[in-house]
């Protein structure tokens, strides 16, 4: 499903955006009831922290309220303003103290001398429908995912979480394609590593 939601109508969302170029207070309340709940899910992803994700949000409503002349149509106002989120969440992320990280080595899978990959035998293998069907389950990937470096947690959120493509997510970072597309592989093959108990059935 594309950032801009189905049922998508241009014709009310033209209107709505009419009434908050002339500072209709209704307007505003509305624009905030009807995406408050998906742009603090989106803040939570990359900041994982409740109470930061709600001051993005209403930072990133204070800004689209003052820029919303610059508003052009050109995609849903649902993605604009998930675009200034991400923005004010890594704004956040950049001028926190960073946290003691583990590198990104210490979760990508072993390897012998041979090439073979070291791991235990797989007693069975959760499927796709068991996993999904349980909330914990759904937080424990929430919780590895969690436990990435910033650098390499960034890019696979935004990339498979918040479905930019690599060419959006290089822009959003401010980094190269190449190196998108180098840190998405090793953050993926890290996630597999660390949720592998979990398909191995270990953890149910």
């Amino acid at each position: 499903m594309s950032a801009d939601g189905p049922g998508r109508d241009p014709e009310s969302e033209a209107d709505l955006v009419a009434r908050l170029r002339k500072g209709d207070a209704a307007a505003h309340e509305a624009l905030v009831r009807a995406h408050i709940t998906y742009l603090l899910r989106v803040a939570r992803n990359i900041l994982r922290d409740d109470a930061l994700a709600e001051d993005c949000v209403q930072e990133a409503f204070l800004s689209a309220f003052a820029k919303i002349d610059t508003f052009e149509g050109r995609s849903s106002i649902r993605s604009w303003l998930r675009r200034i989120t991400m923005n004010a969440a890594l704004m956040k992320l950049r001028s926190a103290k960073r946290r003691d990280e583990r590198p990104i080595e210490d979760f990508l899978p072993e390897f012998d001398r041979n090439g073979c990959r070291i791991e235990p035998p797989w007693t069975r293998l959760a499927t796709p429908e068991e996993i999904a069907e349980s909330n914990d389950r759904r937080a424990l990937v929430k919780e590895k995912v969690a436990e990435l470096p910033e650098a390499y947690r960034t890019v696979l959120v935004l990339r498979d979480f918040e479905e930019l493509s690599t060419r959006e997510v290089a822009e959003t970072l401010g980094l190269s394609e190449a190196a998108v597309r180098v840190r998405l592989h090793r953050a993926r093959a890290a996630l597999k590593a660390l949720l592998e108990p979990l398909l191995r059935g270990e953890i149910l």
